[in-house]
């Protein structure tokens, strides 16, 4: 049951943040400067308002997401920290002597009451009304660009993943105390995943005997970490072949398993409009969504910023039609007029071929040049047939007998010659040097909140990573700007 207001805590020993907390502390200021009540509205439906035990806030649940997002740590970790950190303490609005929660119940919040709510675009857009009404985003420019996030299990087998981790925790046990050797049990060399299973029970059980070892932080978080995988693995919630997850190209030769994340961000490093897709998906698909979601959060575009992905005909028409100056260079293949309707083949810029419904990359490519002056020049790309007889979606496609299966595009339209002779003003060259900026964005994510592997696996799953993830890095950018202007 959830009641219908948060509880008031009258604890008499609430004084001790004021003097433990500094007033420059990062969750202070978050905690002081955003109502957190929109997660209550936005969640009600998910609980029961007048039977059974009452449930711990929704607020709180959410806040110990966010706190996993900034310090990059496992649902038992933020756990345990919340137990004598003040500051966690402080932002979590628990009395410094309360009892913390019990880690499953944050896993149970994550897979149940989370679903069906659109919480990715509701915290986007809550930060980007939250830094118009500070007077810090008043940009009408849009950088667009995708991140890739590798997969939790990547491709590996079941088999492999356990034993990466259990290896982990062996590693770091033996920085502290190598006669643990002996200790552990003989690892199994049967492909049997059952016995590999019990072999990562039998090592966490081992070093959780030896007090003096588990209470290591560095020993606990590699334990912790084994116990999730194993947990995951048993409840068949996850594989290392993530079910969702996909291949994308980051170029020809290195290709990813995971998932693409699809930024729009202010001039102010502000972070306006997000969609999460799975790693094949193609960049320039999803500018006018990016778009659309920024006008939604009150953000006026007159300008975008991307790189060659984005400058499809569609993006054209579109951003023309808009009247928005669309700063995108034109790729030589990617801007093509012509292509069959009922297609879902699309342009990979980083591979620079084209990946088929499936998700197979083509092989090779070869021009067929003009005949005359009113012909396209067409490019020809060619796919491995002998994936095509076996494609779950051949029909259609792939006609049976077929010795080769090829797709071809055609060059040159109205729209990309206009945009042909923009991309060469001094007014273009000059907004493009922008550009870099939503890269240094995408380091930051990956680097420093763990953004470059997934923490579970599935689409809904990447979906709350990225939710948590992107509010904090909005609301440490929002902080910056804000501390900055008050020095001006």
């Amino acid at each position: 049951m959830l009641s219908k207001q948060e509880t008031l805590s009258l604890s008499p020993f609430m004084a001790i943040y004021d003097l433990v907390v500094p007033k420059d502390n990062m969750l202070r200021q978050m905690k002081e400067l955003i109502d957190f009540t929109f997660i209550l509205d936005e969640l009600e439906t998910k609980y029961c308002l007048d039977n059974g035990r009452y449930a711990i806030s929704p607020i709180r649940m959410f806040k110990y997401l966010l706190l996993k997002a900034i310090y990059d740590i496992s649902d038992v970790d933020v756990v345990e920290r919340s137990k004598y950190d003040m500051s966690f303490k402080y932002f979590l609005d628990m009395a410094p002597e309360e009892d913390v929660i019990e880690a499953s119940s944050l896993t149970k919040f994550r897979r149940l009451r989370l679903q069906d709510v659109q919480l990715l675009d509701l915290l986007i857009h809550k930060t980007v009304e939250l830094a118009i009404a500070q007077g810090v985003l008043k940009s009408k420019t849009l950088i667009v660009d995708a991140t890739h996030t590798k997969a939790r299990y990547q491709q590996k087998s079941p088999k492999e993943f356990l034993q990466e981790k259990s290896k982990q925790v062996r590693k770091v046990v033996y920085q502290f105390d190598e006669t643990m050797k002996s200790k552990f049990p003989t690892k199994p060399t049967s492909q049997d995943i059952q016995k590999e299973v019990d072999y990562c029970h039998q090592v966490i059980q081992v070093v959780e005997e030896n007090t003096a070892i588990s209470q290591i932080p560095s020993v606990q978080e590699k334990i912790n970490v084994l116990k999730e995988v194993v947990e995951d693995y048993e409840l068949k919630i996850n594989y290392s072949a993530d079910p969702d997850a996909r291949v994308g190209y980051k170029s020809k030769e290195n290709p990813f398993f995971g998932y693409k994340t699809h930024l729009a961000m202010s001039d102010e490093r502000l972070i306006t409009a997000v969609v999460v897709t799975t790693g094949e998906k193609s960049d320039g698909n999803y500018l006018q969504e990016l778009v659309e979601k920024s006008e939604q959060s009150g953000i006026e575009v007159d300008t975008i910023l991307g790189d060659t992905a984005y400058s499809g005909k569609e993006n054209l028409s579109y951003t023309k039609k808009k009247e928005i100056q669309l700063i995108s260079r034109l790729h030589p293949v990617i801007t093509n007029g012509q292509r069959k309707q009922e297609s879902k083949f699309e342009f990979n810029k980083d591979a620079d071929l084209y990946v088929c419904p499936a998700g197979h990359l083509a092989k090779s490519k070869s021009i067929k040049k003009r005949k005359n002056s009113t012909q396209n020049t067409q490019l020809k790309y060619f796919f491995d047939i002998e994936k095509c007889k076996v494609c779950p979606l051949k029909e259609g496609c792939y006609k049976a007998g077929a010795k080769t299966k090829s797709y071809s595009v055609s060059l040159l339209s109205n729209e990309h010659i206009e945009q042909e002779v923009f991309q060469e003003t001094e007014s273009f060259k000059q907004l493009a040097k922008e550009r870099y900026k939503i890269e240094a964005k995408n380091s930051e994510i990956k680097n420093r909140h763990g953004y470059d592997q997934a923490n579970a696996t599935g689409l809904f799953g990447m979906q709350i990573q990225a939710a948590a993830t992107l509010f904090v890095v909005n609301m440490k950018r929002i902080l910056k700007l804000m501390d900055e202007k008050s020095k001006e």
